[in-house]
């Protein structure tokens, strides 16, 4: 997904103020979708709050599920642009790419005032 629309300006703006053209939505939609799985969720939130590159051995001691499965919800993140990934030797490293969690949480913030009542 690109990261820059017409002139240079963010990919995606909040939905408040723009509707989403059909490729944007398709690709918002591919990272959210990748999101919906709660593992998922965990292993980005596991590797983005770590602060530095994380082993993927390190990712599978946090989860009672068996490395192969492991291994396939972090191809989805990788497939979804929201995680990246480097083999050195017998271990793979990951870390997340911010600019696609910002572009994710750009298209969710809202400039209108929402009131309840």
């Amino acid at each position: 997904m690109s990261n820059q629309g017409q002139g240079g300006a963010s990919c995606c703006a909040p939905l408040s103020d723009a509707p989403l053209d059909q490729a944007q939505a398709g690709d918002l939609a591919k990272r959210f979708k990748a999101l919906g799985d709660p593992i998922r969720l965990r292993l980005l939130s596991l590797i983005t709050s770590a602060g530095r590159e994380t082993c993927v051995c390190d990712l599978t001691s946090a989860f009672d599920l068996a490395q192969p499965t492991i291994s396939h919800h972090l191809k989805v993140l990788r497939e979804a642009g929201l995680v990246d990934c480097e083999r050195r030797g017998t271990w793979v490293y990951y870390w997340p790419l911010p600019e696609a969690l910002r572009e994710l949480a750009a298209v969710l913030t809202t400039s209108i005032g929402v009131t309840t009542g």
